[in-house]
């Protein structure tokens, strides 16, 4: 079986209009809509728009995203093209709406279109100063200070996921930070309190603490907190055939999936090579298939890519293509650590696949030293709306993306997430990451986004 394997070298914020790929249109409905377009409009058909990859200033391409000044982060412009389009399939619609009510065929009025919003945050790493910042002075664990200044956005989702970075195997285990981590069930607890639907566990620590670990995690989340789907981690064959989460809000059904590329050199227990889902090639087309099945929007959430590297790698770029050829429509990476670019991808037959290549850290508290550790502490916050339309289509109506920074303060409570853009200058003096990374301020954070994300 093929597996992706990573080179070893290797605060309301403006949108981007998204290309109207679409699924699910019959041959006749098509021609009838170009027929009219001809004869009212006299210009033909009305054409999809040619969608130029987002992309950011790198040696070798050149930047077309907005300056984000800590809070506007894509290019809200349209080109003539899309507007034209939109203009047309406007005309036709109301030409094929009047022809309708002439003829008396149609007398209910067009299905309203619904919408639904879709957010992710990145990697919630357990290091052992976030691990100490949950234990209150009465003795108990509490994590709610982690998620409290970015609730808001998260409980205002339809839909939000989180990757869940390292196992939660429980107190009993024994908390431990890097390498081989395990967290405390509160944490789980907070993130079902801060309003998220779907966590994410394939990467590359899921199996720090074994097969116990993992299944350890799996109880908890069943017993604790029933509703929310988790994905990434089994704890049988036939479980892993439907590791997939179907979420459906607003009419719309969507399908979330999750991989890794491995366990960090762990290997998967000769009697449960279900536990942890690889990024393997013959698993991922079997899971995409039955998933389209049973959804209107397929999420693929990859951990892969190169640690601490802003610029996706090659292996990313090429899973990136596979799963846009596989009829994916929206990828959200993780596992890097820092944040790297976000743009459209072309599959097969021309649909549009939406990439965002890693997130960075949600929650972290490196011990890490030197140049380039302040760019850990920056994550971004995916934002997706997606519409079903008249037609029932279901595609990505705009996107976006939440420049979030973690901050680090020892004692109870003292580690927790702020949106950039609402960090006070006063805190951020205080964030003890100066100390092992002189460069980080929330000038710097800035930049680097302005850097990745383009100006």
């Amino acid at each position: 079986m093929e597996k992706y394997r990573p080179s070893e070298t290797e605060s309301e914020i403006k949108t981007m209009k998204a290309p109207r790929y679409k699924r699910g249109f019959g041959a006749g409905q098509i021609v009838a809509a170009l027929l009219l377009a001809t004869l009212i409009m006299g210009c033909g058909k009305a054409k999809q728009p040619d969608v130029e990859p987002l992309q950011v200033e790198r040696e070798n391409g050149t930047e077309v995203l907005a300056e984000a000044d800590g809070e506007v982060f894509l290019n809200e412009e349209q080109t003539t093209e899309q507007t034209t389009e939109q203009t047309t399939e406007q005309t036709t619609e109301q030409a094929t709406e009047q022809s309708s009510n002439k003829e008396g065929e149609d007398d209910n009025p067009a299905e309203e279109e619904s919408t639904l919003t879709l957010i992710m945050a990145g990697d919630v790493l357990l290091h052992t100063p976030v691990s100490d910042s949950g234990l209150m002075a009465d003795g108990t664990y509490n994590y709610d200070h982690l998620f409290a200044n970015v609730k808001e956005s998260i409980e205002n989702a339809d839909i939000a996921l989180v990757n869940q970075e390292v196992i939660l195997g429980g107190r009993d285990m024994g908390l431990s930070g890097y390498p081989g981590f395990n967290g405390a069930y509160e944490v789980g607890d907070a993130l079902s309190k801060a309003g998220f639907d779907v966590v994410l566990h394939a990467t590359n620590h899921a199996l720090d603490k074994g097969k116990k670990g993992i299944l350890n995690c799996l109880a908890f989340w069943q017993n604790s907190h029933p509703q929310m789907k988790v994905v990434g981690i089994n704890d049988s064959s036939e479980a892993q055939e439907e590791d997939f989460a179907v979420i459906e809000k607003a009419g719309i059904k969507v399908a979330v999936l999750n991989y890794t590329y491995g366990t960090n050199g762990i290997e998967m227990p000769q009697d449960a090579p279900y536990l942890v889902n690889m990024l393997d090639k013959e698993q991922i087309k079997r899971d995409v298939l039955n998933a389209k099945e049973r959804a209107d929007f397929i999420v693929v959430c990859p951990h892969w890519g190169i640690e601490y590297q802003h610029v996706q790698s090659k292996e990313q770029e090429e899973m990136a293509k596979y799963l846009s050829d596989l009829g994916v429509d929206l990828i959200i990476g993780t596992h890097p650590h820092v944040i790297q670019p976000v743009e459209w991808v072309e599959g097969e037959g021309g649909s549009k696949t939406l990439v965002y290549y890693s997130l960075g850290n949600f929650v972290n508290a490196t011990s890490g030293t030197g140049d380039g550790v302040a760019d850990r502490m920056l994550g971004a916050m995916a934002q997706v709306t997606l519409v079903r339309d008249e037609k029932g289509t279901v595609s990505i109506q705009s996107y976006g993306a939440k420049p979030l920074v973690s901050h680090v303060q020892s004692g109870p409570g003292g580690i927790t997430v702020y949106p950039l853009g609402e960090y006070p200058e006063e805190v951020a003096m205080q964030n003890e990451i100066i100390s092992q990374d002189s460069h980080f301020s929330i000038a710097y954070l800035k930049q680097v986004w302005n850097q990745v994300m383009g100006k």
